[in-house]
């Protein structure tokens, strides 16, 4: 099977779709992503933090980048979730906007993508691309105001998308996103320190 079939949206739709009931299990979601649950769960959770999206989310979102980074550096095949984590549900209503939200992008992006540059979707890169997931997700733990989460969702979903289509050159563009997301948090994280100084 084309690992493309269905497409990313298709699946994301049939995820909402599928479930009538008002919440959702977190293990039922990651199940229902079949092949792509690395790449599909980087891209859910970093959506949220280019969104409208309650206080608090971005913070869930990091401590779950950290958890899904971990595997992939340690060459897990398959996500794997404590049973805790597995049983929580979401609301279905929290997860529609997610995804609905998020349709125009990915199917504009499928327009475009295609496997291409095998290298950096292989094993061996997704070792070193495990350890920027972990690092993205810590950036978002980070107390920044604002559009803090911002630099680092966008690295984040640029990532996923990448690796769930397969397109190293989007995994590449990813990549530059997390260095640029890097600069930028590094720089909003001196004026905060400089603004709490000027306080002190």
């Amino acid at each position: 099977m084309d690992h493309r079939s269905p497409r990313t949206s298709e699946l994301l739709s049939a995820i909402v779709t599928a479930h009538s009931a008002e919440r959702i299990g977190v293990g039922e979601i990651v199940h229902a992503l079949r092949n792509r649950a690395f790449g599909l769960s980087i891209l859910l959770l970093g959506l949220p933090n280019c969104l409208p999206m309650p206080p608090g989310l971005p913070v869930i979102c990091g401590i779950l980048l950290c958890l899904v980074g971990g595997q992939m550096l340690v060459g897990r095949d398959e996500l794997w979730l404590p049973r805790w984590l597995a049983n929580r549900t979401i609301s279905r209503g929290l997860l529609e906007k997610i995804v609905n939200g998020s349709l125009k992008l990915i199917r504009r992006f499928e327009g475009y993508s295609r496997p291409r540059l095998p290298y950096f979707s292989s094993p061996s890169a997704r070792f070193v691309l495990g350890g920027l997931v972990v690092v993205l997700g810590l950036l978002l733990l980070l107390p920044i105001p604002i559009f803090g989460n911002l630099p680092p969702g966008i690295a984040v979903v640029i990532l996923g998308l990448g690796l769930v289509e397969r397109d190293g050159v989007f995994i590449l563009a990813g990549v530059a996103a997390t260095l640029i997301s890097f600069g930028v948090m590094g720089i909003l994280s001196w004026l905060l320190f400089q603004g709490a100084l000027a306080v002190f």
